[in-house]
């Protein structure tokens, strides 16, 4: 017995309308026939897990009697005591893809499943047994997840960036500070003097700027340094 249902069932093939089956799945109104239906699933001992997982391997849609369009299911399975759910089980690539068109024709068909919930094994009483989610690589949770912290990464970067470019102005300034220049040579030697006495402080860096005296070609004053 395999327990089956999903709220909505669509196809549509290729730039045509979309075709709602959902009323002629899963009507609770009349019994469905499923006599044509085609549904494979396998049943596989894992000793990693040391349990029985089912799978669903592909799902065939048959159309105008005798055409038929083969999708390969990717990554639909679960613990052979529970059920299997998840929101979308499609072939459009929006809904992660996980089923997959086998040839050049079934790509012409998509399919999707809306809340789909499977049972294969176990089934008692007609329910389910607690259900095995999927697990989607980028769901749109997942996906503000890795936006919002791309964008808290770019705001640390640009603090820790703005932090070393202060500390470098800051030493500037310092450096600029410990700068003095004398305006006569008795200043200047005053100046080094001073500089020779403070051992154990911070020396102050003193220059003399040469003024050249255009009529004569000569320097008024010698620049010095300490």
């Amino acid at each position: 017995c395999v327990l089956f249902q999903a709220r909505k069932l669509s196809l549509r093939y290729e730039k045509h309308k979309q075709l709602d089956l959902t009323e002629r799945a899963f009507s609770s109104q009349k019994p469905v026939d499923v006599s044509r239906s085609v549904l494979q699933l396998s049943n596989t001992f894992y000793e990693s897990s040391g349990q029985w997982w089912f799978s669903v391997d592909s799902v065939l849609l048959i159309y105008n009697s005798s055409e038929e369009a083969l999708f390969n299911a990717s990554d639909v399975y679960a613990p052979a005591s529970s059920s299997y759910r998840c929101p979308h089980v499609s072939s459009l690539q929006r809904y992660s893809g996980l089923l997959l068109p086998s040839t050049d024709h079934a790509r012409r068909w998509s399919i999707t499943f809306i809340d789909f919930q499977i049972q294969a094994f176990n089934v008692s009483s007609g329910r389910f047994s607690p259900a095995s989610d999927c697990t989607t690589i980028l769901t749109p949770a997942i996906l503000m997840g890795l936006i919002s912290s791309l964008i808290l990464l770019l705001v640390l970067a640009y603090a820790l960036h703005m932090v070393i470019h202060l500390k470098h102005i800051e030493h500037d300034d310092n450096h600029k500070a410990d700068m003095y220049f004398p305006q006569s040579t008795e200043q200047l030697e005053h100046c080094c003097d001073e500089n020779t006495t403070e051992k154990n402080g911070r020396g102050v860096s003193c220059y003399m700027l040469s003024e050249r005296d255009c009529s004569s070609g000569d320097d008024t004053f010698t620049r010095s340094g300490v």
